[in-house]
């Protein structure tokens, strides 16, 4: 499984519904962030073993952080955190209960096995990468300077609004 590609950050998804909407937009900031990193289909429920196989596969290729994102039940991210002790954020995805349930799913791990909770859907997602490259910036410093000026950028643009031009 191991194609020998450096990875820093994995997003994991129980469907492929997930990404168009919500993961996609993760994996932009990562991308414009320059963090090498991978983006994946694994359920929780229907492919457990594979799971774990890729975990300890990009694990072996330096992975730092995972980010799982799932509806329903939400357990991708209880899964993933019980098989590595790197961090693992969770993205609670939009389903039947608006978010609500992953949103409790995701966030109610029991003590001992920690996932960092984030908000329902695509800014959850992009607050995920944002926190992964965080704690990348711990050990790489280049990533706090990164952020740093993504956020510089983003309070200019608020400050240059002109609402009525």
């Amino acid at each position: 499984m191991s194609e020998g590609k450096e990875v820093k950050v994995v997003m994991l998804m129980g469907s492929k519904n997930d990404w168009d909407g919500v993961m996609k937009a993760g994996s932009e900031i990562l991308t414009e962030f320059g963090v090498p990193h991978e983006c994946k289909v694994l359920s929780a429920h229907r492919t457990p073993e594979a799971l774990v196989d890729y975990v300890k596969d990009v694990e072996s290729r330096g992975c730092q952080v995972f980010i799982g994102g799932a509806g329903g039940a939400a357990h991708l991210a209880g899964v993933l955190a019980s098989k590595t002790v790197k961090p693992v954020l969770g993205v609670p995805i939009t389903s039947v209960l608006n978010g609500l349930d992953s949103l409790l799913s995701t966030a109610q791990m029991p003590g001992g096995i920690p996932v960092g909770t984030l908000a329902i859907g695509k800014a959850g997602a992009q607050n995920a990468a944002l926190l992964a490259i965080s704690i990348l910036g711990v050990k790489e410093p280049k990533y706090l300077e990164q952020i740093e000026a993504y956020r510089a950028k983003r309070a200019k643009a608020i400050l240059e609004e002109d609402l009525l031009n």
